[in-house]
Parts: C-alpha cells; structure tokens; sequence
C-alpha cells in the first residue's frame, strides 16, 4: 500500500549525550551542534529516520530539546550541504533517499548479510495471492465495502461519549451489543436482550469463552460434526474439552449417533453449524433440529451454534437459527469474518440466561465497537449482505454450470447456499496427489483436511468466495486440466 504523503518524525528520540559523539577527541566535550549531528545521522543509520521523513522545523525541534534555535538550523545547514537533508523552499526538510538507503547498516537494509556465512539473504517475501484461490473459507475480498466501515468508524468515534474513551467493557459496549441483538432479531428470529450478548473477536474467540466455562463447570468432552472447521476442535481441545466425532449426511449430524456418543461418553456439549454444515454443505433436517434440542434439554446439556454462512441462502430465505428453539440450551457464536472480512476482527456470541462468564478476554477496541454499532444500526451490514448474496449467486451458478460442462462425470454436492460446493473425484483419485501436482497459481482443498475420524470419500472443497467472477470459467478449465490424467 503506498502511501505518498511524508512521514512525520518529529517524536523521533536524539540522543544528545555528551558521549554521543567523539569528534572532540580525548577530555573534550563535543558541541552541541556536533552531538546533534551526530543523533541525527544515527537515526538515520538506523532506520528511525526512513528516506524521505519530514524532520521537525527548527524551532520545534529546539523547544522540544530545550537548545538553541541556532544549533538546529546550523545543524540542518551543514548536513543538507553534505546531502545528507534535503530542504526546499516553502516545504519540510526531509531525510535525502539516497543518503538514507547508503547510511543504513547492512543488516538493516532490503538485503541482509550473514555474519556467518557471508552470504546474501533476501527477507521472506509477501505470500503470493493465487489467481486462482479455490479454497474454501474465504470471503469475497475484492468486495470488502471499505468506504462504508471506514464511515462506519469515524461516525462511531464521533459519537462515543468522552468517558467511554477511558471505560474497560470486558464483555462489550452495551450499544453494540443492542445493534447486533437488532440484527440478529431481524435476520435470524432471535429474541434475545443486549446483556445476553457478548462482544467478541470473531467465533474463534466466542469459541474460546465457551470451551472455557464450560471446562469450570465440569465438562470434558464436546461432541463434533464429523468432518468439521478443525480451528474450532482445536480451540476446544485447549480449553480442556476432548472433541467426539458424529458422523454428518446430507441432511446434517446424524442426531441418533450423536445420543449414542454422548451416552457412551458422557459428553453433554455439542458444537453443530445447522444452517449450513461445513464442509459438507447440508443444512440440518428439521426433524433433527428438534431431535438435537430435545437431546439438549434431556441430557441437561449445551449446543453451541456456529452460525456460520448463515446469511447466504440461494434458494430461499435463510432459515431461523436454531438458538430460537431452545434459547436456555443454545449458544450462538457469529462474526463478521465470513460475511465481510476477517480482518474486522468483530464478532458476538449470545448466551443462555444460566451461563454467565466470571473472565473474558479483552474485547474488541471500543472504536472497533463503535463502528460496529454504526455499520450495523446505519444498514450499511444488511445492504453488504444483499449485494453478496446476489453476486454469490451468480458465481455459484456460472461454476456449476462450468463444472458441468467440462466434467459432467463428476458429483456435486451442497445445497444452494455459502461460498463453497464439494467435487467428487474420479474413482482411484487421491485428492492430496492433485494438490501436489498443482500449478502454484491454483489452490485447493481435499476434503480429508476437515475429517476427524470417519473415513473420507475422495474430494475437493471448492471455495467461490474470493474468486473473481470473470477467472471462474479459467479455473475450471485449469481444474479440469489437472484431474483429466488421472
């Protein structure tokens, strides 16, 4: 990202020591002029002062080192004489680029040197985006709505209250809680208060908050869809809860399995996706939804709704979560990660009225807070979604339609919703061979990176989300190129 304005250096710290420079030679104290030469070109060696920094005007910098305004611009003076500063007329005195990029040590430089070996090392690139990213999980980055959440944040800041800016809100700001329970009411027919709700970093975090009380309260086993997001299992697993695979079919975990599991290990806590199971892609039956709830109420146990993909229904309306069913025996875990983008770093679970958490992680920035209330209360949050659900539509559509074109053989399974299908593989295909002969600017996903225990049939999750509309056609045919040997 570039960024053309100058930076501003004036907070750099000069070291003016008397033993900051050694010019003066044995006994003497070197002038002041010389020591702040020499802090500035130290700064400057070291990187403090990058090429092209804006250095302080004189008198500035004089009032903040307590010295004559004659050192500084005699300073400035000499080493813009030497190249080492650049000054223009009616503009800032910067560090010289060139200057710069020579004064700086090698170590510190693009390319760096081995004091061992002698040898250049070039720093770790940037990960390369693939042009064709097929995996699934990812949302449609190109389609971030940036100028709305940056609104969303300067109209946020605007409106917190002063003494907000000073307050600790360890399990969320009573106003974003209120828009996210307004949301959830509107989008997902839950009833529920703001004190309910929990402001978090995304569903790993509410994850994380649940595992936990869940531990204290006595809990050692968690039953899980088999396959499954693993991020969440391994969350689990580190707050002391063993997760226990039930097998998952097309219409969602196998509710029956489950009761057997949680007899035969004593597991009363289950994480389920309902609205759209990953990876999968089924949405749970209706009469396992209520199968599983009256489990819950038996068992006097917990179900942790992942909500995820939940927004994203494209053959009807998505369907009311199942947290409404049983509000004193489900959480619900959401975020923003899927819907806009992971780097908000927003999210929210909401909890039955008999769970109370005694400790919880710093929450969001208030800020962040803040311009979640206003992205969501503005219905700057619904228009993304409906926008999304358009586009994701579409690209579902032209992806099956390619699929089917270049290799009808195959199957395709997963209901008309989310950002992700899953392809059946040719008999005596192994998915993990077609990842490792792949050409590096196409990325995929085997189905088994998601299984548990039960055995996998052999197959690719496609994710769509954060391809671009106009390379869906591309891909496949790239696609279809690695699996037609085989």
């Amino acid at each position: 990202m570039q960024n053309t304005r100058p930076i501003l250096a004036w907070e750099t710290l000069l070291d003016l020591a008397p033993a900051a420079a050694d010019a003066a030679g044995p006994g003497r104290l070197p002038a002041l002029r010389d020591r702040l030469e020499h802090a500035l070109r130290e700064a400057i060696a070291d990187g403090r002062l990058p090429a092209g920094a804006a250095l302080p005007p004189s008198r500035v910098l004089a009032d903040a080192l307590g010295i004559s305004r004659w050192v500084v611009t005699e300073t400035y003076g000499r080493l813009v004489a030497e190249g080492v500063l650049d000054a223009r007329t009616g503009s800032a005195t910067r560090v010289s680029a060139g200057w710069a990029d020579a004064a700086r040590p090698t170590s510190a430089r693009a390319v760096a040197q081995d004091p061992a070996a002698g040898a250049a090392i070039a720093p770790a690139a940037p990960p390369q985006h693939p042009r064709f990213d097929l995996r699934p999980g990812i949302p449609d980055l190109h389609a971030v709505p940036r100028s709305r959440w940056t609104a969303a944040l300067r109209e946020g800041l605007a409106s917190l209250p002063d003494r907000d800016l000073a307050s600790a809100f360890p399990f969320g700001h009573p106003l974003a809680a209120a828009a996210v329970a307004g949301y959830l009411g509107r989008s997902r027919l839950i009833d529920v208060e703001a004190a309910r709700i929990v402001i978090t970093h995304g569903a790993t975090d509410g994850m994380a908050l649940i595992a936990a009380a869940l531990h204290e309260r006595g809990h050692t086993r968690l039953l899980v869809e088999d396959p499954s997001w693993p991020r969440l299992r391994e969350v689990a697993r580190q707050h002391g809860l063993e997760p226990v695979p039930v097998p998952v079919d097309a219409d969602g975990i196998d509710t029956e399995r489950l009761a057997d599991e949680a007899a035969r290990t004593g597991a009363r806590a289950a994480l389920v996706t309902p609205a759209h199971q990953f990876p999968l892609g089924a949405a749970l039956h209706p009469a396992r939804r209520e199968r599983l709830v009256s489990w819950a109420r038996e068992a006097d146990g917990l179900i942790i709704e992942d909500d995820y993909d939940a927004e994203f229904r494209y053959d009807r309306r998505p369907i009311a979560a199942l947290q409404r069913l049983a509000p004193d025996r489900v959480v619900l875990i959401g975020s923003l990660s899927k819907s806009v983008s992971p780097a908000l770093g927003v999210g929210w679970a909401v909890l039955p009225p008999w769970l109370s958490l005694a400790d919880a992680p710093p929450a969001p920035s208030t800020i962040d807070q803040a311009a979640l209330t206003r992205f969501i209360s503005s219905g700057d949050l619904e228009r993304h979604l409906r926008r999304s659900r358009v586009r994701f539509r579409r690209r579902r559509e032209r992806l099956l339609a390619a699929l089917a074109e270049r290799m009808p053989e195959l199957p395709v399974s997963g209901i008309a919703a989310g950002m992700h299908l899953v392809l059946g593989l040719p008999s005596g295909v192994v998915a993990a061979d077609l990842i490792a002969a792949a050409p590096e600017d196409l990325a995929l996903t085997a189905l088994s990176r998601y299984v548990v225990a039960s055995p996998a049939s052999e197959a690719l999750v496609i994710g769509y989300g954060d391809l671009d509309d106009a390379l869906v056609d591309e891909a496949v045919a790239r696609l279809a190129a690695l699996i037609r040997p085989h």
